[in-house]
């Protein structure tokens, strides 16, 4: 490690998206950079370590009929690899240090550092601060689920070498459905136990209809409206979940794992904000304004830890909003920020921007809507993933596209193509009309956009 110093232009705390191209940036620009990160197996920040990357690469193996096992050591070797490339990205330049120990303020411009290899506590002191923790799971008040050995929670899971026969998930959001389409494919059998008495509540009902049938094809059980009552642990290689449907009745599945998805909250345990005088929303993020300035003005949040969309691409846009702030004569804020797209990862995937047709109707918009069958796309039958719905929806009076949902194969790149449609603001009749190459999912536009009347 190169040696520390007491005083930085720069203090970035955590090695997430943002903060570590942020790091890098500020080094390039001749800035001392301090990064903190509290735990060597995270450098690179979640998404490389224990989301984005091992998750979506363990959900194409499975696609592929790989083992289990075989997938997890693949995937720890790649994740191993992207942590090593991580670092040195931010630490071979001349001007950064990647410091590992646990931060915590102690005054605006101080922080205290808790080193890891020696438990030596350091102060260093930065003329700004950037508070990069990200977030991490909830895990939900449930007798006997501290007593439970069979209890994960989406980071622990994907570290266990052997595949659990059985497995329960506890939540019914993105993560959730990700995990129960992975660990369906590998052969688990899958039982989702979602409080909510709507699946995919947010979503048109025809769409989340549709990804609903999709995943009880697989073999995946769905329990909605239900309420978990307790966990009891067992002799052997099974718990007992107790839960309890609708209508009040008690019901019991015996399982080999259990993963807990009910949501992820700010991370700042022991960073000790108030010492610096920042503020705490309610719910327990750092409070930002425009520019991801927190109340006092030489320190900033990026990422999860800020109340903003949990995607890593939004940490990587923070680092913009900060990097214009900083360098350009004309800022980038949050203010300019829409239109943001987002991929869940089932098989197929589900992909959405924009305005839904719902909250279109309640916004007073006159709309046209077409939706198209995954099925009636050559492309889909060629890579024979025939399940799915396309979706969008038009302005009647402008032709401008409001939004769009692709339940498909490769909706996770197709909906980038309506994103940047949209904000380039083109009429509906430019993706109905463009010529795509042959045979692909992208002809599918043509095809919806045509329905459109």
């Amino acid at each position: 490690m190169k040696s520390i110093h007491s005083s930085y232009d720069a203090l970035i705390i955590g090695f997430g998206k943002g903060g570590k191209t942020l790091a890098a940036y500020l080094a390039n620009q001749g800035w001392t950079v301090a990064l903190v990160e509290q735990s060597p197996l995270m450098y690179g920040g979640t998404c490389i370590n224990i989301a984005c990357i091992p998750t979506k690469f363990l959900i194409h193996n499975g696609e592929l009929g790989k083992p289990y096992p075989e997938s997890i050591q693949e995937k720890d070797q790649l994740t191993a690899a992207l942590r090593q490339r991580n670092f040195n990205m931010v630490d071979q330049s001349p001007n950064a240090t990647v410091i590992t120990g646990k931060a915590s303020f102690v005054s605006p411009h101080q922080v205290s550092v808790r080193l890891i290899d020696t438990d030596e506590e350091i102060v260093i002191e930065a003329e700004r601060i950037f508070i990069n923790t990200g977030a991490k799971p909830i895990i939900p008040v449930i007798p006997g689920i501290e007593q439970s050995q069979r209890v994960f929670t989406s980071t622990t899971l994907i570290d266990q070498q052997q595949l659990p026969s059985e497995l329960v998930i506890i939540g019914g959001g993105y993560i959730a459905l990700e995990f129960a389409t992975m660990y369906a494919q590998y052969g688990a059998t899958v039982t989702i136990l979602d409080r909510s008495a709507h699946f995919l509540p947010n979503e048109d009902r025809d769409m989340a209809d549709a990804v609903l049938a999709t995943l009880v094809a697989k073999g995946i059980r769905i329990e909605l409206g239900v309420s978990v009552d307790e966990i009891i642990p067992g002799e052997g290689q099974q718990d007992t979940v107790l839960f309890r449907s609708q209508e009040g009745n008690q019901q019991s599945i015996q399982t080999s794992a259990i993963l807990v998805a009910t949501g992820r909250h700010p991370y700042t345990e022991g960073l000790n904000v108030a010492a610096a005088g920042v503020e705490l929303d309610v719910k327990g993020y750092i409070r930002v304004n425009e520019r991801l300035q927190t109340n006092v003005p030489h320190i900033w949040a990026i990422g999860d830890v800020n109340g903003g969309p949990q995607f890593t691409y939004i940490s990587l846009d923070d680092y913009r909003i900060i990097r214009s702030q900083l360098f350009n004569s004309k800022p980038y804020t949050l203010l300019d920020r829409n239109l943001v797209a987002f991929s869940l990862f089932t098989s197929p995937p589900f992909s959405h921007v924009g305005l839904r047709e719902e909250e279109a109707l309640a916004k007073g918009y006159r709309i046209n809507v077409a939706t198209l069958p995954a099925a009636s796309i050559t492309r889909a039958q060629l890579l024979k993933e025939p399940a799915g719905l396309l979706k969008c929806i038009v302005d009647a009076d402008t032709d401008q596209i409001l939004g769009c949902t692709l339940f498909c194969a490769d909706s996770h790149e197709l909906i980038n193509l309506v994103q940047l449609a949209m904000r380039a603001r083109f009429d509906y009749t430019v993706l109905r009309d463009t010529i795509y190459t042959h045979p692909t999912m992208s002809e599918g536009l043509n095809d919806l956009f045509a329905r459109v009347s």
